[in-house]
């Protein structure tokens, strides 16, 4: 049924434009559509859409990833634009140095300027 379906993030956000800011300038993506209701990025293909609502930032798990070909790579240059990497101690994931090391991948979470956590991650060969 829904195979052939685009799927798009939708991430709830208290302040449109700090959020839009966030999104275009720190990580770089790029604006396709803005209506009253929510402003839509393009990230490799995948849309995310913002909305704007007084429960944005709330939510205490990944809302979304980003798989990237360096995760050393894109911390730095995230971290360069004021990025603060998450460090956790969890039962199954601690972090170290704000990566955890997985057999098949290494991923590292961040916040956006609304409390939303996101993801990269970088999967391994084999």
């Amino acid at each position: 049924m829904l195979a052939d379906s685009p799927v798009a993030a939708m991430i709830p956000v208290n302040d449109m434009a700090r959020a839009k800011g966030f999104y275009t300038e720190t990580l770089g993506l790029t604006v396709t559509r803005e209506t009253t209701e929510d402003t839509r990025l393009e990230s490799g293909g995948t849309t995310i859409g913002l909305y704007e609502t007084p429960y944005g930032g709330r939510a205490e798990h990944t809302l979304a990833s980003f798989r990237v070909a360096n995760l050393d790579t894109e911390m730095s240059q995230l971290r360069s634009k004021g990025v603060t990497f998450e460090d956790y101690d969890l039962p199954g994931l601690k972090t170290v140095d704000s990566v955890v090391e997985m057999d098949d991948m290494r991923c590292a979470w961040f916040k956006d300027s609304e409390g939303n956590i996101l993801n990269l991650t970088e999967e391994r060969a084999g």
